[in-house]
């Protein structure tokens, strides 16, 4: 799934992969650029906030489907018993809404929220909305 967000975004800009098992195989690793960073995923967040996220930038190793499954064991009795909420960020340029809405399809959640006016970094870009939300899901799922 994460190489898919990849791909469906339009552009990566100065952010690269890398491929530790040679050309010809799968990319392993991901990592943001300082301009992909300002620009789809801080892009409403503090200056500070992007200089910190551009200097603690480290490259994202990718799972493929296959990795995942093997990792990960989700049943329905351990994880479907969880009340699980997505917020969606309503200007987020990092994971586009039809990806955001096929994520939601394959593993629904109880509560879908829209944060309005944040990027892809909804506790940088709102975080006292963000904390005022995720007091009232508190409130009202426990």
């Amino acid at each position: 799934m994460q190489l898919q967000s990849f791909r469906r975004q339009d552009s990566q800009l100065d952010s690269r992969f890398t491929y530790d098992q040679g050309p010809n195989n799968p990319p392993t690793t991901f990592i943001f650029g300082p301009v992909y960073l300002a620009t789809k995923v801080y892009q409403l967040s503090p200056k500070e906030d992007i200089e910190l996220a551009s200097m603690l930038m480290r490259p994202l190793r990718l799972f493929s489907e296959e990795d995942m499954s093997k990792e990960l064991k989700l049943s329905k009795e351990k994880y479907g018993s969880v009340n699980r909420v997505c917020i969606i960020s309503d200007e987020d340029l990092v994971e586009r809404k039809d990806f955001q809405l096929w994520v939601i399809e394959r593993n629904r959640p109880n509560r879908v929220v829209e944060m309005r006016g944040s990027d892809h970094m909804v506790m940088m870009s709102k975080p006292l909305e963000l904390w005022g939300l995720l007091q009232n899901l508190a409130t009202n799922y426990s």
